[in-house]
């Protein structure tokens, strides 16, 4: 069962009941993320995301190791471009040290500046560590295609000349404005009582009032259509893009159904005839994006430099004809039973429950019934996703490229890009 309470702090907080679990996971859903920070602060969700594990003023980040280390809990965030999340799992006998910890972090950090300075240099390493991996920079820079001049484009790590200027007075000015109660969902599922969870929470909040969802500005319908980054790689790394709606746009089934289409499994049209087919490439997939007020479906790949041209090819041919003929019966099926699948296993897990209804409160403002999504996606037809892939098909592309090329190196008439 699902329950929802706003207490009286102004935390929202949302509960899943799993009486056979021997598991609880506690998740703190922040609505803020990159795209919320002026650009000076740009990578500030992420620096606190670091610095929050660093201790308190009663707790020592090696304590607080120590503590979950001990019961064998799962402590953990992540950050992107629209919310921050922190989570602890562990066994349901130790649910209070769970909320002890994330609230300690969550509402008393110590934020020291020597902490700062010493993240400060992680960061930087993990911004190095992206860069030195082509498929991760080519998808970094498609993000910056698609929503060029906007902080969708940026990179949620921030820059090295952003990371390296963020002073402990901007971390703590942008942590007493964004982690706040009205912008924050506590999550929790697995074996555990609402009541007594709630009761535990409230004792434990600490002086922070007000807060809540950042103004947004939302993105403009320019894209840029190409970006290629030489490298001397083995392997081209592509990633093709396109626009499509936001989170709450009611084709959003539709899109799940023909991204799964599209390339999104094993039986889908890019993975059987780029890989199976024509042996083009290890690797290749599509993914659905959806933000508050934006979209894109993309699809990525790495191939031999030699192949570059052939897999574009195949990508436009198979868009093209997603557009002008939809899928057919058998790909709705298919599409179908795979999202049922992949929504009911990931039930069976406290850590996926709580993920799944932490994000349903934070993004949307509830908590759709398991059986209601269901009853969405099978009431899909073929024309429902025909009706999305033409809007898709229509919609300007964009190419990334990082690999051993220049940009006059692609026609980007011939991809329908821009």
């Amino acid at each position: 069962m699902i329950r929802t309470d706003r207490l009286p702090s102004g935390l929202t907080l949302v509960s899943e009941e799993m009486a056979e679990a021997r598991s609880v996971c506690i998740g703190f859903w922040v609505g803020t993320g990159s795209r919320d920070e002026d650009p000076v602060f740009a990578g500030a969700s992420h620096f606190l995301e670091h610095l929050l594990f660093k201790g308190t003023d009663d707790r020592s980040a090696s304590a607080i190791a120590e503590a979950v280390d001990e019961v064998g809990g799962d402590f953990n965030a992540f950050t992107t471009k629209e919310y921050t999340s922190f989570y602890i799992r562990l066994l349901a006998e130790n649910v209070d040290l769970g909320i002890d910890i994330l609230s300690d972090i969550m509402w008393r950090p110590a934020l020291r500046a020597a902490d700062l300075d010493a993240e400060r240099q992680v960061i930087l390493d993990e911004i190095l560590m992206h860069a030195d991996e082509p498929a991760d920079e080519a998808s970094e820079q498609s993000s910056a295609l698609l929503f060029p001049d906007h902080p969708l484009g940026r990179e949620v790590l921030g820059t090295e000349e952003s990371v390296a200027a963020m002073t402990s007075e901007r971390i703590r000015s942008f942590f007493d404005e964004h982690y706040l109660p009205g912008n924050m969902v506590v999550a929790v599922a697995g074996d555990l009582d609402h009541d007594r969870f709630a009761e535990g929470l409230s004792d434990r909040f600490g002086a922070a009032t007000g807060g809540g969802t950042p103004m947004r500005g939302a993105p403009d319908d320019r894209v840029d259509p190409l970006r290629v980054t030489r490298r001397a790689t083995e392997q081209a790394h592509v990633v093709v893009a396109a626009r499509s709606v936001d989170r709450n746009h009611p084709s959003r089934y539709a899109l799940a159904v023909l991204n799964h289409v599209l390339g999104g499994g094993l039986s889908s049209r890019l993975f059987q005839e780029i890989r199976e087919r024509r042996g083009l490439a290890y690797s290749v997939w599509s993914e659905r994006v959806a933000y508050h007020d934006a979209g894109f479906l993309s699809v990525g790949l790495g191939t031999a430099p030699e192949n570059v041209a052939e897999v574009l090819d195949i990508v436009t041919e198979q868009l093209a004809s997603l557009g002008a003929d939809g899928i057919t019966d058998r790909e709705l099926v298919i599409a179908k039973g795979n999202l049922r699948a992949e929504t009911l296993l990931a039930c069976e897990d406290s850590g996926a429950r709580m993920s799944r209804i932490g994000a349903g409160m934070l993004l949307h403002d509830e908590v759709l019934a398991i059986d209601e999504v269901l009853a969405r996606v099978d009431a899909l037809t073929s024309e429902d996703i025909h009706e999305a892939a033409r809007h898709l098909v229509a919609s300007p592309r964009t190419l990334s490229v990082v690999g051993p090329f220049d940009e006059s190196d692609f026609d980007v008439s011939a991809l329908s890009l821009g």
